[in-house]
């Protein structure tokens, strides 16, 4: 099979050539992951790949509990989307755990 004349970002299952023995082979960017690209699928589709960029970290939120355990989290976006089976963004969330100190806390015993 060939990718010729395509080639899919992420997960596309509709994005397929017929290959050998009646199976179909992938140009998506997800195939390189599962093993089932087309035989010509990096020399065709990664010629023209473009990786995700992202930005930076954003600050983190204020604990999620006023007093005791909760979570803190932080986010950052997306500037260039990954196109052409290029580069996965990486995680764009993150969470952490936190102690709430809230100066009720103490008083609410």
């Amino acid at each position: 099979g060939s990718c010729r004349y395509r080639c899919c970002p992420g997960r596309n299952n509709a994005c397929w050539a017929p290959g050998a023995r009646r199976a179909h082979c992938y140009c998506d960017s997800y195939c390189q992951r599962t093993g089932d690209c087309c035989r010509d699928y990096l020399a065709t589709c990664r010629r023209a790949a473009v990786g995700c960029a992202v930005g930076p970290w954003g600050p983190w939120s204020g604990c999620s509990s006023p007093c005791g355990v909760g979570s803190r989290a932080r986010s950052r976006q997306v500037t260039v989307p990954p196109r052409h089976g290029g580069d996965p963004c990486p995680d764009l969330k993150q969470r952490r755990g936190c102690l709430g100190q809230h100066p009720t806390c103490g008083t609410a015993k």
